[in-house]
């Protein structure tokens, strides 16, 4: 049975590591290379880098950073924020990345998925969907949650899937920093109706949250921002707790 894997995400805003609610109303939560290396010491099984000003101030990732905090880690990481070319991964998995997310840019031009699958292959290609219920129904939003669409979440995924991503990172906007628990509802759907691998994000507050989001939820990944940049939840206490409930992880 595959591992479930536990990912902090290190949102950056001006070369720091930012937390909000909503995704507004940001914090500053320390230094992204010193937070990679600490998480990477303790037992994250993947990071996630975001420069989650990137497409909206119409800028490319800061490569430099990504190489400063790929240098630190020995576990998976992956980078998002203003990828919209061959050339933009391209750059970022010479800096050290493993993987890179795109998420307005892949809907804005689906064609750009199947192009960097093809390039780089679906291992490394990771779609980021942040999405709002909106009058009971999951609608996709853009530019940081800031830029509303009409396209709906189960069909996207589905035809991310068929364009061939690797994985995909879904963010509840409602339940993003509010620490009342994972959208595991539409977990589950995503989960269950396709078979392209789903990281959980938007929620996390306590250790029964991750629990139940790989019980209930049937995520294949749970991402989480502030409970690990505040030390509210430690990785070891976090996985011993989840093997304690049948969950399969890497100690």
């Amino acid at each position: 049975m595959l591992t479930k894997r536990i990912i902090p995400c290190l949102d950056i805003k001006d070369g720091r590591t930012v937390k909000g609610i909503n995704f507004i109303d940001l914090r500053d939560a320390g230094d992204p290379v010193e937070l990679a290396e600490i998480y990477a010491k303790e037992g994250a099984d993947e990071l996630v880098f975001l420069d989650i000003s990137a497409t909206e101030e119409k800028r490319k990732t800061l490569a430099k950073l990504v190489r400063h905090v790929a240098e630190k880690v020995n576990i998976p990481f992956t980078v998002g924020g203003g990828i919209s070319s061959i050339e933009d991964v391209d750059i970022l998995l010479h800096n050290g990345a493993d993987k890179v997310s795109i998420n307005s840019s892949a809907v804005k031009n689906p064609k750009l998925i199947d192009d960097l699958v093809a390039k780089f292959g679906s291992q490394c290609i990771v779609v980021a969907i942040d999405a709002k219920k909106i009058e009971d129904t999951w609608k996709v939003h853009l530019v940081g949650g800031k830029v509303p669409t009409e396209i709906e979440l189960f069909s996207w995924e589905a035809e991310v899937e068929e364009r061939g991503a690797g994985e995909i990172l879904f963010t509840s906007m409602d339940h993003d920093g509010t620490k009342n628990g994972f959208a595991n509802k539409a977990l589950k759907k995503l989960s269950t109706e396709r078979n392209i691998p789903i990281i959980a994000s938007g929620g996390a507050g306590n250790i029964d949250h991750f629990v139940d989001t790989f019980l209930e939820g049937r995520a294949d990944a749970a991402l989480a921002a502030s409970v690990f940049h505040f030390k509210e939840i430690g990785f070891k206490e976090l996985k011993t707790v989840l093997r304690q409930n049948g969950i399969p992880v890497r100690l």
